[in-house]
């Protein structure tokens, strides 16, 4: 019989559509605010971050920063420090939005205007300068962008955005050589606008498309009646964050003791103060270069000078995906009816094993006589020569039948433990449509930079409403391995990994509580994402899982099940488990290794930058697929050639096993790329860390796993065992 093996066009129409929309494109906003000379502009702020730690802080809990009045503006109806309204992906990210004091009207300069003089005492001097110290930066936002500080490129053509502003400058001095900290008490707010476009621009309406922010330090000397600086864009001496020593209170507290320190510590409480002006300047300009379907781009520029790296990556991932899927095709092609053809000797039985038992000598009183033995002449020798001939002609018919084509009675004998695999299998399919549905809508720009948190908020959507596929799937292969139980495998299907992962965020909740970080998640959030898991996923798994187990059944398998189990002969030592699952691993992983640095820069090194080339992610994405599905059926043919028809399990491992090197990597890029500082930020890290491992581990092995049952499937569905 032959097999024959074929790329289906559509999945080459589906790589080709990914590669031109490499680059995608983004949707910059849902609706165009426009506004009009003199009309109220409200800034909100939000929080505070670091490249050096995974904790954020909100921006009005500092202790340094001047409090929200909580006074209505003039002409709108925001009140300072009112609360934004927040979606569940902005909370989990960790936004605290809330309305500013700073009166912003357009189309009106203003060369400063005093906001308020914050007293600030020695805890939250030393508060400040650990942030310092830390590289903090401010995110504020105008007309959902973020405000950014200003860069040019290295030919400087081009001017590029890098969100977020520093808080403050460190440096050190020429006399002591002590650190000091010079806190940001001034910043200059430069609103970029053109004409709206339509009717809207006709009738003299504006719309913003850039929003920079220049902060600067200014001592509380040479300022005016009304607080401001008398030369605020001149150079001067900056703001200090110190308080002097106290010499009395340090004396009496080291009265008996030989070490006196030369400087307060940050937990005195002596009543000492630090006054701290803050004051702001805002300019708008037009800018008549900038669409406003344009506006993010000056932020993805600096991400436009590494597409020739991404070219070539992507290049050098095709082929190796291409070297990978030529074995395959050849398995298809050529092994598989050759190994067919081998005991089927071309006969019209070919691809049908005939095993004939050898017949036993009858007992009891059937016995003959010496005489009747005797009389049997020539007729009754040339039968037993016969009857020996067909023995002879069996046992070497088995000894040409090995390889896979053995394991017919055990390729489908169902694996050890297989009401844990089934629930992994269900839960990795939900994970597959959530990240498919994710890169999809990401390539058509929905989900882009201007829908703040609509990232997280989808994705934790479509994870719920994708748990009818798990229970689907999870009900399918549990009837396939002989479950019986249905209701406990959709109940720990919808329990198993939604609850190991949401135990996990809880316990690593509790270190970022104790830190009073905004990164921590709210209470009341917590409680609606088991709300979220417990009423709307668990019963949508249940329905997934009764329409697979009852309504649609088991698959079908094409050869039968013998009683007992064959045993497994001896393996060469480069099919062990261990080896043969991390040697499966490597090739996916080499493959997305520099997109995955591009990753990893963007979430853990360069948090005010915004990754967004998700098409070149999803075509990569696409590539990954393929090199699992090849590496899982090459290895899976090899095993099976070996005889060990133990590969339910083992496929699931060589599938996800790209995911060990993935977290191996990690800890190399955490000692060599970064300078995360302080044990809840490295315990968050590394956390974090494996918990993307294991989910893009239970994705890929739950594609190893289909795609090796499918496998199976096929090359013993091409025979027929009697």
């Amino acid at each position: 019989m032959h097999v024959g093996f074929r790329i289906p066009f559509s999945q080459l129409s589906l790589f080709l559509l990914a590669l031109s929309l490499a680059r995608a494109f983004y949707i910059p906003g849902w609706s165009i605010k426009s506004y009009k000379d003199g009309d109220s502009i409200p800034l909100f702020v939000n929080k505070v971050y670091s490249d050096s730690t995974q904790l954020q802080y909100a921006y009005y809990d500092l202790p340094f920063i001047c409090p929200p009045s909580g006074q209505k503006h003039a002409d709108a109806n925001l009140v300072g420090g009112h609360s934004i309204s927040l979606n569940l992906g902005e909370v989990l990210r960790g936004d605290r939005i809330r309305n500013s004091d700073y009166d912003l009207h357009m189309g009106k300069d203003q060369a400063c205007r005093f906001l308020c003089n914050q007293e600030v005492d020695r805890r939250g001097v030393k508060r400040g300068k650990e942030l310092m110290a830390e590289g903090y930066m401010a995110e504020w936002i105008v007309d959902n962008l973020p405000g950014a500080t200003r860069y040019v490129t290295v030919d400087k053509t081009r001017r590029y955005y890098a969100a977020g502003f520093k808080m403050g400058e460190k440096d050190y001095s020429p006399t002591t050589g002590r650190a000091r900290y010079f806190i940001h008490n001034h910043v200059t707010l430069v609103l970029r606008w053109r004409k709206a476009p339509g009717k809207e621009g006709e009738a003299g309406r504006k719309v913003i498309v850039g929003f920079e922010v220049y902060p600067k330090s200014i001592g509380d000397e040479n300022r005016n009646p009304d607080g401001c600086p008398k030369h605020p864009h001149e150079s001067s001496e900056g703001l200090q964050l110190y308080i002097p020593t106290n010499d009395t209170d340090i004396a009496s507290r080291y009265a008996f003791s030989s070490y006196t320190p030369q400087e307060a510590d940050g937990d005195l409480d002596d009543g000492a103060k630090l006054s701290i002006p803050y004051t702001y300047s805002v300019y708008f300009q037009e800018d008549k270069q900038i669409e406003w379907t344009n506006r993010w781009d000056p932020y993805f520029v600096n991400q436009e000078d590494s597409f020739k790296i991404h070219w070539l990556s992507l290049l050098n991932s095709s082929l190796g995906c291409i070297a990978l899927t030529v074995p395959m095709i050849l398995i298809f092609t050529r092994n598989i009816p050759r190994d067919l053809k081998s005991h089927g000797r071309g006969g019209p039985g070919e691809g049908k094993i005939r095993l004939r038992k050898k017949k036993k000598p009858s007992s009891g009183g059937q016995s003959l006589s010496r005489t009747e033995q005797a009389s049997g002449g020539f007729l009754d020798q040339q039968e037993d020569l016969d009857h020996d001939a067909d023995v002879s002609s069996d046992d070497d018919a088995l000894e040409e039948m090995t390889g896979w084509k053995l394991l017919h009675g055990d390729v489908f004998r169902p694996p050890p433990y297989g009401e844990l695999l089934a629930p992994l299998i269900g839960s990795g399919m939900q994970l597959v449509f959530m990240a498919g549905g994710l890169v999809i809508l990401s390539c058509l720009g929905i989900l882009n930079p201007s829908f703040r948190g609509g990232f997280i908020s989808v994705g934790v959507g479509l994870f719920v409403f994708a748990g009818v596929f798990s229970g689907y799937f999870s009900g399918r292969v549990y009837h396939t391995f002989g479950g019986q139980n249905w209701r406990n495998n959709a109940l720990m299907t919808a329990l198993l990994f939604p609850g190991l992962l949401f135990t996990l965020i809880v316990i690593l909740n509790l270190f970022v509580w104790a830190q009073a970080s905004s990164t921590a998640i709210p209470f009341g959030t917590l409680v609606a994402l088991a709300a979220l898991w417990l009423f709307i996923q668990l019963p949508l798994v249940y329905v997934g899982s009764w329409f697979g187990y009852v309504r649609i059944g088991a698959w079908e398998h094409p050869t039968k099940t013998h009683v007992l189990p064959r045993q497994i002969p001896q393996q060469s030592w480069f099919y062990t488990a261990f080896r043969g699952v991390l040697s499966g691993g490597f090739p996916p992983f080499a493959f997305i290794f520099i997109e995955l640095i591009f990753v990893f820069k963007s979430i853990w090194q360069d948090k005010s930058g915004y990754y967004y080339v998700f098409g070149f992610l999803a075509v990569v994405s696409i590539i990954l697929v393929l090199t699992v599905i090849d590496i899982t059926v090459i290895t899976l043919y090899f095993q099976l050639c070996a005889e060990n028809h133990h590969w339910w399990w083992r496929s699931f491992f060589v599938g996800g096993s790209s995911a060990i090197w993935i977290f191996f990597f990690t800890i190399w890029y955490f000692y060599t790329n970064l300078h995360i500082q302080g044990f809840i930020s490295t315990l968050l890290f590394f956390s974090y860390s494996f918990l993307a491992c294991a989910v893009y581990g239970l994705l890929t092995g739950t594609i190893g796993f289909l795609t090796a049952y499918a496998f199976v499937r096929h090359m013993y569905g091409a025979i027929k065992a009697d």
